[in-house]
């Protein structure tokens, strides 16, 4: 008689054969108001979907954070993000999973960090905060949404609740070369946006 594993099972499996994207391969970089539009027909010239065009978003995103005890002495942050995309109402909902930076390489051209996505209801809001979690901030992004291969590039404009350019890739472990790729396409950009990778650490601190 066959056994049926849990999910939990079927979600580690996966991600040791490297089928899951869990790691996310990221430059980012700002651009002005006045050059937007000039960037823009640019990536339409350089992305796959010229015939179509870009894709447009109007999210809503929420940042939580869930603190929990991973041993005598030491506490763990567990940093969770949920999605909305407000343009379409039926949509699921998105949770996701957001690790630290790897440290690694420093002349390795992204950030990489684990990253997990996973539909949701629109409970789950309710649910992380029975939960424990903190919701730390929450904002507006609006834009449009580019494909270039496995690279997804992102022009969008952030607001708060009461002009961010990002790149990010989300691949399974052990894709480093995506990382060259993303910089070889980062530097078709300049002068417009210059895409880098980002010293959250130090950001933290200036903070």
């Amino acid at each position: 008689m066959a056994v049926i594993g849990s999910a939990t099972d079927t979600l580690n499996t996966a991600l040791k054969s490297n089928i899951v994207p869990d790691q996310e391969y990221l430059l980012q970089g700002s651009v002005l108001d006045q050059y937007v539009e000039v960037l823009l027909h640019r990536l339409r010239g350089l992305c796959d979907n010229v015939d179509s065009g870009p894709e447009s978003f109007h999210d809503h995103e929420l940042c939580f954070t869930l603190r929990a005890t991973s041993g005598p002495g030491s506490a763990m942050v567990l940093p969770l993000r949920v999605r909305r995309a407000l343009d379409v109402p039926e949509a699921p909902w998105q949770l996701r999973y957001v690790g630290q930076h790897e440290l690694g390489d420093k002349n390795r051209p992204t950030v990489v960090r684990s990253s997990i996505d996973m539909a949701c209801s629109s409970t789950i809001v309710e649910f992380l905060t029975e939960l424990g979690c903190r919701m730390d901030f929450e904002y507006i992004s609006r834009g449009y949404m580019f494909r270039k291969g496995r690279m997804k590039i992102t022009v969008s404009k952030v607001f708060k609740m009461g002009g961010l350019t990002n790149k990010p890739v989300l691949a399974p472990s052990g894709q480093d070369a995506i990382a060259e790729d993303m910089r070889v396409f980062a530097e078709q950009l300049k002068p417009l946006v210059h895409l880098e990778k980002i010293d959250y650490k130090r950001l933290a601190h200036l903070q």
